[in-house]
């Protein structure tokens, strides 16, 4: 029994989660938790939503929700966490599922929950018994920065004490909610849904592979056999993830087994996402509801709960949920993948209808306490508890905020003018001002950096927006290649005429680069095919290169395409072979002084230790991993003035060993080259101060440079050419441009490192 002197100590409480109109089954949770809550509060104008959002615009969601969140956008993370100090909301509610939050596993998720200055509950919707060691961290974290975590079944207690180490005192049992109707006759709706005289087998949800429909509709033959007036109707529309990928392939497949089967009377597809109060009157039509998973590891089912609290007979596969909801009589189990015992279970239970009385019975009593009123309750007694005696600390609150001071300094991410730049056949090469300079032509070099750019944003933010643009240059690099000597021309005039037959080592290698990145980003099949065929017959002729920047182009673009495909030997001799010739360069070459390979430093230069690096830590060689770190050190030492600022090696002119650096025209593809090169140091090392030189090194398109002039134009989203003695080069060409993009990337990925990489590691 709740307190009341308790509840009317709640005054405001933020519920963050999918919402609905989005249509999945956590936002119906979301939204039905909510309004139960709301019922049970005084004040329900405190009771708000933050939304999750899995597409760009958004949902047009009701007056509860105030804020939403973009979920790979991670700015968003900590904008939410501010609105919600600023208000003083005392505790906040989190739906968590892997797939709902951004970044690896949903890890974008600790941007806010670090951030947030309340208590917090976690109502964990998905549990796995055996978790990958990252999706365990996540769990094991999200217990750290809340007040408890709120399950729905008794098995994933012990999931989470047994597998995960996290103790009980931290666990909550909150059943899932269900809406409170009355016991009824099954059959009473049957001609609202144009199903006069039938009975009813109903199965509902968002469809896709692992619901297990094929196996039921395989036991429909052998159950029409004895039961011709039965009528399965499988009620839900394809799961927009699914359709997102696959379309409606999996239902089309449904219905073709269907007519396969010949049992077009017999199976019938309402494609439509219901309402709870259509729901329920769906359920209350069906005299059995079908739960035919595929998967035993199914810690929980909002579709299941709801049969339970209509009191609907239910035949289910054992899966964990199942098992322990419908025991003591309350449904029966069948085994995985098996229409012929399904079809037992079921013609059993429609020839007995006193087992399959008693059995609505038994549901009907054991859902009243999973009531949406219960529940509610139960989340308020909590939050209660948790307001009185907070169970957690966050710790250095300046500390796991170190992130949030970067997000507020970066600017959005925007495409426009490389868009402005690109044309029908690629990007152009130079511009005067902001203006394409259409005389330049195109290079390879810069399509190559352009695709790097438009797949890791569509990695970080999954914006199908950026999609014509990258299949563009994907198609453009493809243009480029030389069947006929195996390499990729260089340039190509503003009329479409190849000016060269072969570029240079330098350019093939940027392709290689690119193509690896598009292989481990590819947003889908077409590019990464496309990116495999190409980068097969670019990588066969690499072996004879003798550009070390070559080499470290190569490098970097296998450690990508390893990272899709790690098991290719080929590709991973050939890493090691090449990092193994660029390493012997620097000990020949290097001496206490001067550790260069070469005695003079010239462009591109933070390359090469950044291939060291991640070649070193892969191979694994340890040598190597440490003299990549130590030059890129020492690259950084040299490219720093006096005051602390980056100050870059310049072009002409460069830096000799012993001589003085040359000082005019700095160029943002070196600044990026370090940002690159620092940020894949710390996800290697787990040591933050690689993040600490890669926001000092983005510092410079900011304004913390020579001039004190920022080198990204705010106005037209492009970037300078270069820094010069007397201010920056006004000129914005595609070079400049891509290199601001991927440095600013690369910076909003490094959000998510300084609060994972060290406890990760």
């Amino acid at each position: 029994m709740i307190n009341p002197r308790r509840i009317s100590n709640i005054s405001k409480i933020a519920v963050i989660g999918n919402y609905l109109p989005r249509r999945c089954g956590i936002a119906t949770f979301t939204t039905d938790l909510c309004n139960a809550l709301a019922m049970e509060l005084k004040n329900d104008e405190d009771l708000i939503t933050v939304a999750m959002n899995d597409i760009t615009d958004g949902y047009d969601y009701p007056e509860r929700v105030k804020f939403s969140i973009g979920a790979n956008n991670q700015a968003d993370y900590f904008w939410a966490a501010d609105y919600l100090n600023v208000n003083q909301y005392e505790v906040a509610i989190i739906q968590h599922e892997y797939g709902i939050f951004g970044g690896t596993d949903g890890s974008h998720i600790f941007h806010l929950l670090k951030a947030l200055h309340m208590p917090v509950l976690v109502n964990v919707h998905t549990l796995l018994r055996e978790p990958s060691l990252e999706k365990k961290l996540i769990i094991k974290e999200m217990a750290d920065y809340s007040d408890r975590l709120l399950v729905m079944s008794h098995k994933a207690i012990e999931f989470l004490v047994d597998a995960y180490g996290i103790p009980e005192s931290k666990i909550a049992f909150v059943p899932h909610g269900i809406p409170d109707v009355s016991f009824e006759e099954p059959g009473i709706y049957n001609d609202l849904f144009g199903l006069k005289g039938k009975e009813i087998l109903l199965t509902f949800g968002l469809l896709g592979p692992g619901k297990g429909i094929e196996t039921m509709i395989e036991a429909m033959p052998a159950i029409v056999s004895k039961h011709p007036e039965v009528v399965y109707v499988i009620l839900g529309q394809t799961h927009p993830r699914v359709r997102e990928t696959e379309g409606d392939a999996y239902r089309h497949g449904l219905q073709q087994l269907v007519n396969k089967l010949r049992l077009q009377e017999h199976v019938v597809f309402h494609n439509y996402f219901v309402d709870t109060e259509t729901l329920v009157q769906y359920l209350q039509t069906a005299k059995i509801y079908v739960v035919p998973y595929t998967d035993k590891e199914q810690i929980t089912s909002g579709t299941l709960a709801y049969a339970i609290g209509v009191g609907v007979p239910v035949v289910a596969t054992p899966f964990w949920y199942a098992e322990e909801l419908l025991a003591e009589g309350r449904g029966r189990l069948v085994p995985f993948n098996n229409p012929e015992a399904m079809a037992e279970g079921i013609n059993g239970l429609l020839e007995n209808d006193q087992e399959r009385n008693y059995m609505r019975f038994l549901a009907y009593q054991y859902g009243r306490s999973m009531t949406w009123k219960e529940v509610s309750r139960q989340h308020l007694n909590l939050i209660a508890e948790a307001l009185v005696h907070p169970k957690h600390i966050h710790g250095d609150i300046m500390t796991d905020r170190q992130s949030s001071k970067l997000v507020d300094e970066l600017p959005e991410i925007n495409f426009l003018h490389l868009k402005n730049m690109t044309d029908d056949t690629g990007i152009i090469q130079y511009a005067r001002y902001n203006i394409p300079d259409l005389q330049s032509g195109y290079c390879v070099d810069d399509t190559a950096r352009a695709l790097i750019a438009t797949c890791i944003y569509y990695s970080l933010r999954k914006d199908k927006g950026i999609l014509p643009m990258l299949h563009k240059y994907l198609a453009f690099l493809c243009y480029a290649f030389n069947r006929d000597t195996g390499h990729f021309r260089k340039f190509m005039s503003y009329d479409r005429r190849w000016l060269d037959l072969t570029g240079s080592e330098d350019t093939h290698a940027r392709a290689l680069w690119a193509l690896g990145i598009a292989i481990e980003h590819a947003p889908n099949d077409g590019v990464r095919n496309t990116a495999m065929a190409l980068y097969s017959e670019g990588l066969s002729v690499v072996e004879g290169f003798r550009s070390p920047r070559a080499w470290a182009f190569i490098i970097i673009g296998i450690q990508a395409y390893l990272g899709k495909y790690g098991g290719d030997s080929h590709a991973g001799k050939l890493r090691t072979q090449l990092a193994r010739k660029l390493f012997s360069q620097f000990k020949t070459n290097g001496d206490d002084g001067w550790i260069w390979r070469e005695d003079i430093t010239t462009y591109d230069n933070a390359k090469l230790p950044h291939a060291l690096v991640l070649a070193g830590q892969s191979i694994p060689d340890p040598e190597m991993l440490a003299a990549g770190l130590n030059i890129l050190e020492w690259l950084l030492h040299i490219q720093t003035h006096k005051d602390g600022h980056l100050t870059i090696i310049e072009n002409p002119g460069w830096y000799g060993r012993g001589g003085e650096k040359a000082n005019s025209g700095q160029q943002p593809k070196d600044a990026m080259n370090l940002i690159d090169a620092c940020v894949d140091a710390c996800i290697t090392t787990g040591d933050k101060k690689w993040l600490v030189e890669a926001e000092r090194c983005f510092g410079w398109f900011m304004g913390r440079n020579d001039v004190g002039t920022p080198i990204f134009n705010f106005e037209t989203d492009g970037c300078y050419d270069g820094l010069e003695h007397h201010g920056v080069n006004e000129n914005q060409g595609a070079e400049s441009t891509i290199s601001w993009l991927i440095s600013l990337i690369r910076m909003y990925e490094s959000i998510g490192l300084h609060e994972m990489v060290v406890k990760n590691k």
